[in-house]
């Protein structure tokens, strides 16, 4: 069979630098480790021989950019207002008197800007060093990245960029630099977390300006919030954080980054405004989410809980829960200029005056997708990976019967978790492993942290469903479903925080189980098709299609599965159980989009809104799942539903709309009407058609 696909990955593009020209800037695929002790540094350590008050109270004296002047929170705002391009901007907005609108434009201003004040900073330090203390064993922190940290702060405007899986990301960071001196961030956040009594208050005043989530097409406030970032940037007053993600990744994976925010604080570099602008990328490692329950409820349709004070105050019931340990990994400082440089033309800014808006052009807006996209990757590249992301690894690929029922063979497990560590470090991840207790001890201790997930006993590993104890009424079958999808959802969130180093290698894996070829040529067309149709599940740097093909046919090469030639691919006896497990890994997403695919088919659904979609698909998932025609819960999921449309978008397979303020998905008749069984050569066939 010949597989043929016209993928972006060729070497021409202009964002596809070289394996050695990246690692100049950032360190892709570093070498593997169990965690260093001596790179690692327990930051409550010293926190529980002090007290909180003493904590809260001592001297700070960060050293600030040294290009920066003085400027209060009254001078940033009135900065901003009396910009040239919000002047512009103003001026343009037509329907109301220009007073009115300068009037509408200080009200989104005094509602979005942070009033940062040292003693609401040392009034947070003392409740968070209070709560971490209870809710984690340890806070684990590179020095080393911290160090680099400390000193490009004072060289360049510097963006903080972690990832985000939990609220705590929200005060991590700035817990951390406030421990050692280091200037506090002003922070990117929700408009929501802003309407909390007292508590946005406090928010505000420790760093916190709050966007809205639905900005749309309004001007003003898209007008007012770039100009407000762009001007924290350009004067360096303070390092700002944003999540690239736009969001919390209610999955545990990374999310595809959103664009909004990246563009807002390159362009003062784009302009000539500023000299360098820094990038510093940090990955937040748990060993367990606080909200993991919520997470999983979220992603099968139950409302998200509305951000209040008093939904904080019920939730206090976490802190008599052990967490664990958390690990925060700062990455090398990146330099935009040193990441730039070549790939753009700045030149064009030079054609109008700085203070009027300008639309960047395709070339711009391809850097700033470049940079997100690895930004990201390097966010994963720094996390570390807990013993328990590999033991649920394992669990999902048994049988959905045995874990619920009989349970799996604790014998077994461990065994397998033990080659499955071994195949991490080939694979050149990062683990968070304890060096001096014995693996059997790790694994118990990990096992019993999870204990709203799985219990072990009688040497078996079952899954925990909790129902309602109050409940007295039998459950419907379709409630069983979603009880056993809650709880396989989590779990999946842990599996999830591993797949980074997996992926790359399992397509490959899944290419070679499905085109049964041998052949380097088709291989690798097939790797590029799957790597575009996956590229809303997982993290992919534009342009690197035949650099993570490489990497991938390395990894296996390394571990035993695969011999490699110039022009082949060959399947060794000794990786046929690497090969199998990489593919089963990779099955619930196949079998996720060949479902969805199978719904927009036999249900003729050729116009819908999203509204419409999601139920519809769950509905016929659960179905399928009590019949014992499909055995993946994931597709349950929101977001991996979500994912699907847009990729299907991305594909154009199905059209986006807006209609009487409905959005309106079509799906192409061209590519759904004459199908009725769906499989991955659909897929390659939508793929191929609209690449002629």
């Amino acid at each position: 069979m010949l597989w043929s696909y016209r993928h972006s990955g060729t070497r021409k593009s202009w964002f596809n630098i070289n394996t050695r020209e990246l690692s100049e800037v950032v360190v892709i695929g570093s070498t593997a480790s169990l965690k260093d002790e001596e790179e690692f540094t327990d930051i409550l350590e010293e926190r529980r021989r002090t007290t909180d008050l003493g904590y809260a109270l001592r001297t700070f004296n960060p050293q600030p950019y040294k290009g920066a002047p003085y400027s209060s929170t009254s001078d940033l705002k009135k900065a901003v207002l009396e910009s040239q391009y919000l002047r512009y901007i103003i001026a343009l907005e037509t329907g109301s008197s220009v007073e009115k609108v300068r009037q509408e434009a200080r009200g989104i201003l005094e509602e979005m800007s942070h009033n940062l004040q040292l003693g609401f900073i040392r009034l947070m330090a003392y409740t968070v060093n209070k709560v971490f203390k209870r809710l984690f064993r340890s806070i684990y922190v590179n020095m080393e990245g911290l160090n680099m940290l400390q000193q490009a702060i004072q060289e360049s405007p510097v963006i903080l960029m972690p990832n985000h899986r939990s609220y705590v990301d929200f005060l991590i960071v700035s817990f951390i630099l406030f421990t050692y001196d280091i200037p506090i961030p002003v922070i990117a956040a929700g408009i929501p977390l802003a309407s909390m009594k007292v508590v946005g208050e406090i928010l505000r005043r420790s760093g916190a300006f709050f966007i809205r989530r639905a900005i749309g097409s309004d001007k003003l406030y898209w007008a007012v919030l770039s100009e407000y970032v762009r001007t924290i940037v350009r004067t360096g007053c303070a390092p700002l954080e944003f999540y690239v993600e736009g969001f919390r990744s209610r999955t545990l994976k990374s999310v595809v980054p959103k664009l909004g925010m990246m563009d807002m604080v390159l362009e003062p570099y784009f302009k000539g405004e500023v000299f360098d602008i820094t990038l510093v990328p940090i990955s937040i490692s748990y060993d367990r989410v606080v909200e993991e329950s919520l997470l999983a409820l979220e992603l099968l349709g139950v409302p998200k809980p509305k951000e209040s004070t008093t939904g904080l105050f019920k939730a206090s019931r976490v802190l008599q829960e052990d967490y664990g340990c958390m690990h925060v990994n700062f990455g090398r400082p990146l330099s935009v200029r040193q990441l730039c440089e070549g790939k753009i033309n700045r030149s064009e800014y030079n054609l109008i005056p700085r203070d009027l808006p300008q639309r960047p052009s395709t070339e711009i807006q391809d850097c700033v997708n470049w940079v997100a996209h690895l930004i990201v990757r390097t966010q994963e590249e720094g996390s570390l990976i807990s013993p328990w992301s590999l033991m649920a690894c394992l669990l999902l690929q048994a049988p959905i019967t045995t874990l619920t029922e009989e349970g799996l063979q604790w014998h077994g497990l461990t065994e397998k978790t033990l080659w499955l560590r071994k195949l991490v470090l080939d694979f050149r991840g990062r683990l968070n492993w304890p060096a001096h207790t014995p693996d059997s001890d790790v694994m118990s201790s990990t096992v019993a942290l999870h204990h709203s997930i799985v219990h072990h006993k009688a040497g078996r590993v079952c899954l925990v469903q909790d129902g309602d104890p109050a409940s007295q009424d039998p459950l419907s079958p379709e409630e069983g479903v979603m009880r056993t999808a809650a709880a396989v959802l989590m779990l999946v969130s842990y599996r999830n925080q591993a797949l980074h180093v997996f992926v790359r290698p399992g397509i490959l894996a899944t290419a070679i189980h499905i085109t049964k070829s041998t052949q380097k040529d088709e291989l690798f067309s097939f790797f590029c098709f799957l790597r575009d149709v996956f590229a809303n599940e997982f993290i992919f740097i534009p342009g690197r299609a035949s650099q993570d093909f490489d990497e991938a046919c390395s990894l296996l090469q390394k571990c035993g599965a695969v011999h490699m030639s110039e022009q082949e691919v060959t399947v060794l006896e000794t990786g046929l159980e690497v090969l199998s497990f990489l593919q089963k890994l990779l099955q619930p997403f196949l079998d996720s989009y060949q479902l969805i695919f199978r719904y927009l088919c036999e249900n003729g659904a050729h116009v819908f809104t999203e509204k419409q979609f999601l139920p519809a698909v769950q509905n016929l998932a659960t179905k399928l799942i009590l019949s014992g025609d499909l055995h993946t819960f994931e597709v349950l999921s929101s977001d991996t539903q979500k994912n699907v449309l847009s990729a299907l978008r991305r594909l154009e397979a199905v059209t986006k709309l807006r209609v009487n303020n409905n959005i309106l998905s079509i799906a192409d008749p061209y590519f759904f009407g004459k199908y009725i069984a769906i499989d991955v050569l659909l897929m390659t066939e939508i793929m191929n058609k609209r690449a002629l």
